[in-house]
């Protein structure tokens, strides 16, 4: 997948798409019976922007917020929230 997410030629729409196709379901896989402290928020917030920064290919050594990542991605920061709704249904 590497090499689809981080392709620059292809949008960066599409690239969040197949993000949220194909990697997230991996990743959220029993989340239903996952206890969510604040310790394993963080950490899957770090995942999502981990995963936005290889996307934009934004070094960690570039002085960019998670803001100015988001805001540059066009996107607001869902996984913990996707996982609190499938957790509630």
């Amino acid at each position: 997948m590497k090499t689809i997410l981080t392709n620059k030629h292809i949008s960066i729409e599409t690239r969040k798409r197949a993000l949220q196709c194909y990697v997230e379901p991996v990743l959220m896989y029993g989340c239903e019976a996952w206890t969510i402290s604040k310790q394993i928020q963080n950490k899957l917030e770090a995942t999502e922007m981990w995963f936005l920064r290889r996307m934009l290919r934004i070094p960690w050594t570039a002085k960019k917020t998670n803001e100015r990542v988001l805001y540059e991605a066009n996107k607001r920061r869902s996984l913990v929230r996707t996982i609190r709704k499938r957790q509630a249904t």
